[in-house]
């Protein structure tokens, strides 16, 4: 049966998609900012909005399974980003009065969203989206959500003046949503704090605290994963991106398998680990990293199942899932595709 595969998150948008992202931007200011334009880009859509996303929510599932990917993901097609899409839903957040912001500890100057109140739950939507997800494939669909330090770095805070509180505010509307997954019957449910490789004192200061909020009275039919890579480069082939320090897995580890948590996703792949990391989680499972989300040369099966096989020598396999590194948005869709194919035949044959 070989290792259990899973999608991280964003997926490649099919070429009708006229939704602006974060991904593969062109060049010059009056395109450089999806979350500004996003709104209009959906009004434009028009009517058959609704079915056009459908369809192609459709397709990017069947690419998942057609490769051999056990647990797939929506790819995120209605989002300009992973997190302010979902910030959208939320109170407190000002859409229409952007801030140009430094965000990931320096590496991007951006315009985000400004905190203007308090943050809550405006409209819940998860579960909607979910259910059409589902309806397309027999195979589990994971939901993705942004984590609170997350949140609190990719949007500019003019309310709170403090990230511990924000994040606390924001997963306690995080909470409506899991718990509602719960109860539709979606069993697997992943939150990103890629900060938490950034800002790995401030993860064990507050931002554990925050996923437990989260996560609060999420029963065990569920598992609770936590998705922590290093940071997207900002383009493809761009190999010296400052991405977060790997190092930071050891400082966290201890956090993880002591924490709520059920899966924990790590990049491996843009940056090969010291594999004994993995002995630090004795009964948390590892999405692990295996091919590369922004390096457009497609890794070999061998090559992916060398690896996996060195992990194994550090884990157990009932507990390791082979994965990308993150989410596929910067590739195209061949890349995608070749990529998720030779990383399930490596997984199948170990």
């Amino acid at each position: 049966m070989g290792l259990t595969t899973s999608c991280i998150g964003a997926y490649p948008k099919p070429e009708y998609i006229t939704l602006p992202d974060w991904f593969n931007l062109p060049a010059g200011p009056e395109v450089s900012e999806p979350t500004r334009r996003w709104q209009q880009a959906l009004t434009d859509m028009g009517p058959d909005a609704g079915a056009t996303t459908a369809r192609a929510i459709r397709e990017v599932i069947a690419d998942q399974v057609d490769a051999g990917i056990d647990i797939p993901t929506d790819g995120e097609v209605m989002r300009e980003n992973y997190v302010h899409y979902h910030c959208r839903h939320l109170t407190g957040f000002d859409f229409d009065h952007l801030t140009e912001t430094a965000a990931r500890c320096g590496s991007y100057t951006t315009s985000l969203p400004t905190v203007t109140g308090p943050v809550a739950v405006r409209e819940m939507f998860l579960k909607r989206d979910w259910t059409a997800a589902q309806t397309c494939t027999d195979r589990p669909v994971k939901v993705t959500m942004p984590g609170p330090m997350t949140v609190s770095d990719t949007s500019a805070d003019n309310f709170y003046g403090d990230p511990a509180q924000l994040g606390a505010d924001v997963a306690a509307a995080l909470n409506y949503e899991v718990r509602e997954l719960e109860r539709a019957g979606c069993r697997h449910i992943q939150i990103d704090e890629p900060l938490f490789a950034r800002k790995p004192q401030e993860a064990l200061d507050y931002g554990f605290e925050n996923i437990e909020r989260a996560f609060h009275r999420c029963s065990k039919s569920v598992t609770r994963t936590v998705h922590m890579c290093c940071g997207y480069p900002d383009r493809i082939d761009h190999p010296d991106y400052p991405k977060a320090d790997p190092a930071s897995y050891q400082a966290l580890a201890d956090a993880i398998e002591y924490s709520s948590i059920n899966a924990i996703s790590l990049e491996d792949a843009h940056r090969h680990n010291d594999l004994s990391l993995l002995e630090k989680f004795p009964t948390t499972t590892v999405i692990f990293g295996a091919v590369a989300i922004a390096q457009s040369r497609i890794e070999s099966v061998e090559e992916i199942r060398d690896r996996l096989r060195a992990a194994l020598d550090h884990i157990d396999a009932h507990r390791l899932i082979a994965a990308p590194d993150c989410g596929l948005g910067i590739l195209t869709r061949e890349q995608a595709v070749a990529k998720l194919t030779n990383l399930c035949k490596a997984a199948r044959s170990v």
